[in-house]
């Protein structure tokens, strides 16, 4: 890279270059042709476009590019704490920890007013308090069913995924969107039906 003399140039140019490692961290979830499994970059592009196209079902007023925001900054920090699969339990147990060293370091690239704001928006997203956090996390969700679906059990099958663990992910789908969470449930049933995903 070619010096900058613009201190503030340098470092969002450095934070630019760093995040193009999300493309190379593999998610769980495949393609919905099932060809290969999506990188984190590819994840955050789609989940921020559902928001433009979904928001209408928020439960609550939300702000569509804010929440879009929201979705392409928030998995950022898997560049050094991976993506950690939602059905691993011992991935969980030290997960905020890992993601929250992530965070500091990822987002300290950038000039300190960025820095607080991309943490900020990061860790409304990670506390689930705002309806724009919540619709986020609805979104973030709902977008892995949508695949699994469409792959006729891509990642559930290899994984042991049962329906009783997929169900027990629809509060976070409801919290931000009944609608959402009623098209989840109705596709779960279909994927037990279809047989794309045990009942235990």
């Amino acid at each position: 890279m070619i010096p900058c003399p613009d201190s503030r140039l340098a470092a969002q140019i450095a934070f630019i270059v760093e995040i193009d490692a999300l493309k190379s961290v593999l998610r769980q979830t495949l393609l919905t042709d099932g060809s290969r499994r999506e990188n984190d970059a590819e994840h955050s592009w789609h989940i921020a476009t559902m928001a433009f196209v979904l928001a209408e079902y928020a439960d609550a007023p939300v702000d569509a590019g804010r929440v879009a925001r929201m979705l392409l900054i928030h998995d950022i920090v898997e560049i050094d704490a991976g993506d950690t699969f939602i059905h691993d339990t011992k991935g969980h147990e030290d997960k905020d920890a890992r993601e929250q060293a992530a965070a500091k370091r990822l987002y300290g690239i950038l000039p300190a007013d960025q820095a607080g704001e991309f943490t900020a928006l990061w860790g409304e997203f990670e506390a689930r308090e705002t309806a724009d956090a919540r619709f986020a996390h609805s979104l973030d969700r709902l977008q892995p069913l949508l695949h699994n679906f469409e792959t006729r059990g891509g990642t559930w099958t290899p994984n042991h995924v049962t329906a009783d663990k997929v169900r027990a992910l629809l509060p976070r789908i409801e919290g931000g969107s009944k609608r959402l969470a009623d098209y989840a449930r109705a596709l779960i049933d279909e994927s037990v039906r279809l047989g794309y995903l045990p009942e235990a």
